[in-house]
């Protein structure tokens, strides 16, 4: 019987060895003392990440009976949602910093447990403000089951090996947004808006479960880093600080700040300005589907043409489809159909960006991936979540604010991404872990 932590033979980035992992201790295999491969791993790390995608999404078709029972108005629905992502990203600060000096396995369990309980909680929840005030705890204190899984992944792999590792997490992670709402919508025919939440909890029991049994520790004893104040904070500035790194992470932020604009404000948009809110989860699912099959293509592709190429492409695309979405939405008498494919393409188009764009940032951070997961993470979720909530409140019952945001948020992302290249786009990865060597060596 195999006892080690993951194959040492696994190549990191462009085809270079990493080195061999020390075996860890029985326990860290979990239970079942059985190695997990690499496609269970992607599949669990996908699917925890994919458990806060459902919180999220699942909530979408049942605002409007939320918001009659709890006597919510206007827009002020949208903070269910909104409040939960601008935690989440609060939140992120945390889990990482933990990760790298307790290790992975409790952390992200005890990400998990948090989750299950307070769903129960929303359940329970008698009132709009004290709902809000669960979501909020919630979002923050379960951040961990979206900050860890680069972590775990970077701890065995990196580079544009690990772009496609990421890609087809996403894959699988973005079959839920595309579902949760009609899964959302099913509940609701069986009983009220607080059976989501019901279901939210049980589906965390079995990620805990699955996570309990057959996760090993990825965090070798000589990369564990003290728990001390100037460490955390020296290692997270080091994560947002290099130049090479800050325009992807912020320019992430931006565009998936206007990628939250349209979930915050999708169902009113759907429903209200198209008039279309007994197709809504199709039709949101058709646009969250397009991420989806974008990143698999990311997936099949990244390894062999670059992540910086690629992502680089599709933002320049990106902005393109973004000005016919605002010319569209100028029009008097814009129609669902000129609106649906716009933004599918462009939610398309973002499954080339992110994976790519994060692997990119992750990748020079090997010994300190937790608490560089977490810095990301809290910039990308923070600043995506403030720009979401403020495009979503300025609904106005056009699709011109959301349209004008993703113009402006493209064109913004590559000002950032042009600051990392120092003006030079499309360049090759082999730089990358030079760069990651380098920085390695400075924590030895």
């Amino acid at each position: 019987m195999r006892n080690e932590q993951w194959s040492s033979a696994e190549p990191l980035g462009n085809g270079r060895p990493m080195a061999t992992t020390h075996a860890p201790s029985p326990s860290s295999l979990g239970p079942f003392r059985k190695a997990l491969g690499e496609r269970e791993l992607m599949w669990m790390m996908a699917l925890l990440m994919a458990l806060n995608a459902f919180g999220i999404d699942a909530i979408l078709p049942a605002l409007d009976p939320l918001a009659a029972d709890l006597s919510v108005s206007g827009n002020d629905r949208q903070f269910v949602i909104g409040v939960y992502l601008l935690a989440g990203g609060l939140g992120s600060l945390v889990p990482g910093a933990l990760a790298d000096r307790f290790g992975r396995r409790p952390i992200l369990l005890g990400s998990i447990a948090v989750y299950i309980a307070l769903s129960i909680l929303c359940v329970l929840a008698p009132t709009y403000d004290i709902l809000i005030a669960v979501r909020a705890t919630q979002g923050f204190f379960a951040a961990g089951i979206v900050a860890l899984p680069p972590a775990i992944i970077r701890d065995r792999v990196g580079g544009d090996k690990m772009a496609r590792m990421m890609s087809l997490i996403f894959v699988i992670f973005l079959m839920v947004p595309a579902v949760a709402p009609s899964i959302g919508q099913a509940i609701l025919q069986f009983g009220n808006w607080r059976a989501i939440f019901g279901v939210m909890a049980v589906l965390g029991a079995g990620m805990a479960a699955w996570v309990y049994f057959r996760l090993p520790e990825s965090l070798t004893e000589e990369n564990r880093q003290m728990i001390l104040p100037r460490t955390i904070a020296v290692n997270m500035g080091r994560a947002l600080s290099m130049p090479s790194v800050v325009g992807y992470v912020f320019g992430s932020a931006v565009v998936f700040g206007a990628l939250f604009g349209f979930i915050n404000s999708s169902q009113q948009l759907i429903t209200e300005t198209f008039g279309a809110g007994d197709i809504f989860p199709i039709v949101f699912g058709i646009c969250a589907g397009s991420m989806a099959i974008a990143s698999w293509s990311n997936s099949r592709i990244v390894e062999r043409f670059g992540a910086r190429r690629v992502s680089h492409t599709a933002l320049f695309v990106f902005i393109a489809v973004s000005a016919v979405q605002v010319m569209f939405a100028f029009q008097p008498d814009e129609k669902l159909w000129h609106f649906v494919p716009l933004m599918a393409i462009n939610m398309a188009l973002l499954g080339f960006i992110g994976s790519n764009f994060g692997a990119i940032a992750m990748n020079p951070f090997f010994k300190i991936a937790g608490a560089a997961s977490s810095a990301h993470g809290f910039v990308r979720m923070t600043t995506a979540a403030l720009l979401g909530g403020a495009i979503g409140y300025a609904f106005d019952g056009t699709a011109r604010p959301l349209a004008l945001a993703l113009l402006a948020s493209g064109l913004v992302c590559l000002v950032l991404v042009l600051f990392s290249e120092k003006g030079k786009l499309f360049g090759p990865s082999d730089g990358d872990m030079a760069e990651g060597q380098r920085l390695a060596k400075e924590f030895e």
